[in-house]
């Protein structure tokens, strides 16, 4: 199956809003992400696996990346989120920077 990774189409499978300003920083986050196009179609698999441990996928507030952030801190929570995330990353090789003292992460591009 080939799915279609535009703004729209990220948008709408993140369960986000689709507004003219989403989708302008969406597209800037495609342009931004090297290789985006080849590991975005994973998201959404991440995106539902996160969803059970209160955590998601979305554009970040303060750049142009997509970020993924636990909201719970149970320790249990913390763990699972991290070995969740860790297991994505490695298994489509994509690069990941780790926000000191937070629960998130930003989708950086594919590792080489």
């Amino acid at each position: 199956m080939q799915i279609d990774i535009t703004a729209d189409a990220l948008l709408t499978q993140l369960k986000l809003s689709v507004t003219d300003k989403s989708i302008q920083q969406m597209d800037r986050i495609i342009k931004n992400t090297p290789d985006a196009l080849k590991f975005f179609k994973h998201l959404f698999s991440l995106n539902d696996a996160l969803s059970s441990i209160d955590a998601f996928i979305a554009p970040s507030s303060s750049c142009d990346f997509l970020k993924i952030k636990l909201r719970g801190e149970e320790s249990s929570q913390v763990e699972d989120f991290h070995q969740a995330v860790k297991h994505w990353a490695d298994k489509y090789k994509v690069s990941l920077e780790k926000v000191t003292n937070k629960e998130v992460y930003y989708i950086k591009g594919i590792t080489h």
